[in-house]
């Protein structure tokens, strides 16, 4: 269904994956988008320009580029782009912790930084962090994810609380297991246990996550804000 009001808005991370269902859905919703990649390529039907969330430089770029693709201001951001490098902790090094929370958490904050100017130039606007389950479920060998995760908690509160008196929302979306080419890699065994703990007993589709955010971006959410949204078949519990 076409929103009545389409934004313009970068999915940062949108090449693959989840990501990908994002940026596809909110197009089909009507909303001009724009994909935002280390690669800069665009997948078909879409436009993309090059951004690393690790450097300013190239998201200050890639927001300009991203805004004359679509001859406006930036309406939205999604903010997806994400690593994980698992290690029980004892054992994980400077660089696995650094280069998650820097990409993660700290990559999300460079965004929405920069989103705030192009949002208050629209007069209004969305920001929506995907986290996940693990950020306040917990997850052993995730310590540096978990961390990043939980953190958009904070930025996505913090925001509301800046930004709210100007038409512009802040909001978390946080996937359990989710059918991706990751998850796809698993040990048939493996996925069996996951789905045991998991009141749906299935992993959810990356449409599914894509429809929590398109509703976030979408008139429908104007006074939702500040709010964690679980797509997790029950795993989470709203932790």
């Amino acid at each position: 269904m076409t929103d009545p009001t389409p934004r313009p808005v970068l999915v940062t991370g949108g090449n693959r994956g989840i990501g990908l269902a994002i940026a596809t859905h909110l197009r089909d919703a009507g909303h001009p988008v724009v994909v935002g990649s280390r690669s800069g390529e665009a997948p078909e039907g879409l436009d993309a320009v090059t951004l690393d969330v690790t450097d300013t430089a190239s998201v200050d770029a890639a927001f300009t580029e991203a805004e004359k693709i679509v001859g406006a201001p930036l309406g939205g951001l999604v903010a997806n782009a994400g690593i994980t490098k698992d290690q029980l902790l004892m054992r994980m090094s400077d660089d696995d912790i650094d280069a998650v929370l820097d990409t993660n958490l700290v990559g999300a904050i460079r965004c929405a930084r920069r989103a705030t100017k192009s949002l208050m130039r629209a007069k209004g606007g969305r920001i929506v962090l995907v986290s996940s389950v693990v950020g306040l479920y917990g997850s052993p060998g995730q310590v540096n994810y978990a961390a990043s995760k939980a953190g958009l908690v904070g930025v996505a509160r913090s925001l509301t609380r800046e930004l709210g008196s100007r038409r512009i929302t802040a909001n978390v979306v946080a996937p359990g297991y989710i059918d991706t080419a990751m998850t796809e890699e698993l040990p048939e065994e493996l996925k069996e246990k996951y789905r045991g703990v998991i009141p749906a007993g299935r992993f959810g589709t990356t449409d599914e996550v894509a429809a929590a955010v398109g509703f976030l971006v979408s008139d429908a959410a104007a006074y939702i804000s500040g709010a964690v949204i679980p797509v997790d078949g029950g795993l989470g519990m709203g932790h």
